[in-house]
């Protein structure tokens, strides 16, 4: 089968180097930009595509949240001719592999929103050709790479395994996490058939710290499920946990920094104001649907999720408990987590939804996000012009001195010093 391109694209836009497979990565958001630029520090050429015209815009000029340490990573990639940029999808005819990093978000009701998916597999599969490998990294339901890209590729003539591969490798990228980089970490790789398997770990094996291989595409897509599901159950009994050491009046940070000593059988988790960005509140309902649907029972998971999903607004009634209806409150920190520009899926967002339902006037400090639609931004905020301050994400390297002046604080964190009087949850 041959390349097919719009009148836009040429073959001479791609990037080639000899002995070196070209890399297509379909989706270049959080994930697939950190891909992209592992790929080809590893000596591949690449091929960002993304739908998005202004993501790619933004990358082409630096303006993506990234770890300072990766913004000169990208320079040089862009620099270094060997990694173009596309909107077009037609141009994964002329690639040799192709990687789907694309979202795959819940809706307002916790169900699975397989669009994104779904129309990247469906580009993937229509620009198929002979000799290529398909690596689907998005985390979603077990089957998704069965339904979404061996299915299809059979109907369109293709026998996967032997003129084409697929494989599925769930990503395992942390974002505003410099300890831990992608190419650190080790990679879970489950192919359709052994070839499949083999192809897809000449294409991963030089971005990861080593693959550990699957004997299924299921078996892959499992994993990732476990993985994240597990955060989440545990999150959920750290907050728990966290309201049980304030009834004994004693510190839950304490408690779990003591209970960490052990070096076995212990793996800590702390409390927080809920459970943020697009992985642990959201994944495990990638789980959970298929489950429920089959008549399988999972009463941890679920008890846990409606722990996740009900945190924002607990601290919510706690907070207007502590200030009263009509009170002035100042939220700190909307992104989803520390170190990140990224407030979507945060549960501080879900707070101030919370705390304006339950009748506060609310504005927000967040040294990061300077804007968000709807909200009040105070950039050098006056403590004494509020009658609480809740603390919910702090960034490392930022001055938060202004919390000591605080008259009330409700910290979220339990762990950002400051105010006058201190609440706990």
């Amino acid at each position: 089968m041959t390349a097919v391109f719009s009148d836009s694209l040429t073959l001479a836009e791609v990037p080639r180097v000899p002995d070196a497979p070209t890399v297509a990565v379909l989706g270049m958001g959080y994930v697939g930009l950190p891909t992209s630029l592992a790929l080809r520090e590893a000596g591949f050429p690449v091929v960002g595509v993304d739908i998005s015209e202004r993501r790619l815009d933004d990358i082409r000029t630096g303006a993506v949240d990234l770890l300072d340490r990766d913004r000169p990573r990208l320079t040089e990639a862009m620099d270094s001719g060997l990694m173009a940029l596309f909107a077009d999808p037609a141009i994964l005819s002329a690639v040799d592999a192709v990687i789907i990093a694309v979202p795959t978000p819940v809706d307002r009701d916790f169900n699975p929103d397989l669009r994104a998916v779904r129309s990247a597999c469906a580009s993937a599969v229509e620009n198929a050709r002979s000799g290529q490998t398909l690596i689907l990294t998005s985390t979603t339901y077990v089957g998704t790479t069965r339904d979404l890209l061996v299915e299809p590729l059979t109907e369109r003539g293709f026998e996967v395994g032997e003129d084409i591969h697929v494989a599925f490798a769930p990503e395992r990228i942390n974002p505003g996490d410099a300890l831990w980089e992608q190419a650190a970490v080790p990679r879970v790789l489950g192919g359709v058939t052994p070839a499949c398997t083999e192809q897809a770990a000449r294409v991963l094996a030089a971005t990861a710290s080593k693959l550990h291989v699957v004997s299924s595409v299921e078996a892959a897509e499992f994993t990732k499920l476990q993985e994240n599901t597990f955060r989440a159950v545990n999150l959920a009994f750290a907050n728990e946990m966290a309201a049980a050491a304030g009834f004994y009046g004693v510190d839950p940070v304490e408690i779990v920094d003591a209970a960490a000593t052990k070096p076995y059988g212990y793996l800590a988790h702390y409390p927080g104001p809920g459970v943020g960005g697009h992985c642990i509140p959201v994944d495990p309902y990638y789980l959970l649907t298929p489950l429920r649907e089959a008549g399988v029972a999972t009463p941890v998971v679920e008890s846990a999720m409606a722990g996740v999903a009900g945190r924002p607004h607990q601290v919510a009634e706690r907070a207007m408990e502590i200030a009263g209806e009509g009170a002035s409150i100042l939220l700190v920190g909307v992104a989803y987590k520390p170190g990140v520009e990224d407030y979507r899926e945060s549960p501080s967002l879900e707070i101030a939804e919370q705390l304006k339902a339950l009748g506060a006037q609310v504005s927000y400090h967040d040294p990061l996000i300077p804007e968000v639609a709807g909200m009040s931004s105070v950039s050098s905020p006056d403590p004494s012009d509020y009658d609480l301050v809740v603390v919910s994400v702090v960034h490392p390297g930022r001055s938060y001195e202004f919390l000591a002046d605080a008259d009330q604080i409700l910290d979220a964190t339990y762990k950002t010093p400051g105010g006058k009087v201190r609440h706990s949850l």
